[in-house]
């Protein structure tokens, strides 16, 4: 397509809306025309800028992300839906199916995860507008992208649930992303147990889960005096 897909994000964290503005900003073919922090700016960006697709979250604290989708699909709105949740009941899932939604991911949103959908929906619109009279190979190959089946997307969701361990809570493991996506410098793990709003023993946890995972490089600053300190960085 020679237009970009014009998107809104609808997330009520502040942080990990800027995490999901960071990562459209890196996908071509992708302008963000809105941030919606409530569901009520979420449905007037919509209604204003009739997007092509919306990033909505479910949980809001007036409501859920699906109740506004079924408030678009009763006003005949056109603009596609990628669901962004943390919530991993199947039936959420089957619900989200049932209202139409694109596709649905599991946060901690992962970049990669987020542009093969971007991509899927691009390819998705370039077959429609290319299209005229339908024939079954065509409709074929449209659906599996709008509905996957619950079978596949309940094995998807134990895999993410196997994902995290123990203790690891994905919208944390996205407020210390954030923290790093701003910085190149090292931080330790009180400083940014600070940044976050939690204590530097959880602090740590996470940033060791990350070393794991190869997000971020641990350091030993050995200093003057006292113990060596461990400070993390990107990786």
């Amino acid at each position: 397509m020679t237009q970009n897909i014009r998107v809104v994000i609808a997330e009520d964290d502040v942080q990990i809306a800027e995490i999901q503005k960071r990562f459209l900003e890196r996908i071509e073919g992708v302008e963000l025309v809105g941030i919606a922090h409530t569901l009520e700016d979420a449905e007037d960006l919509v209604d204003v800028f009739k997007p092509e697709l919306l990033l909505l979250d479910n949980h809001f604290p007036n409501g859920t992300g699906l109740e506004l989708l079924r408030k678009l699909r009763a006003n005949n709105s056109e603009t596609d839906v990628i669901l962004i949740t943390a919530a991993k009941e199947v039936d959420t899932l089957r619900e989200a199916l049932r209202s139409g939604v694109f596709h649905y991911i599991l946060k901690p949103l992962v970049f990669e995860r987020l542009k093969e959908a971007i991509h899927q929906y691009a390819a998705h619109l370039e077959k429609l507008h290319a299209m005229d009279d339908l024939v079954q190979t065509d409709v074929d190959t449209l659906l599996p992208q709008r509905a996957v089946s619950t079978g596949t997307a309940s094995q998807e969701i134990a895999s993410s649930i196997q994902r995290l361990p123990k203790g690891i809570d994905g919208i944390t493991l996205d407020k210390i992303r954030t923290v790093f996506s701003d910085s190149d410098a090292s931080l330790n793990a009180e400083e940014v147990g600070a940044m976050i709003g939690a204590s530097r023993t959880t602090a740590r946890r996470y940033l060791e889960y990350m070393v794991s995972t190869q997000e971020l490089e641990a350091q030993v600053n050995y200093g003057s005096v006292g113990r060596p300190e461990r400070r993390y960085i990107s990786a």
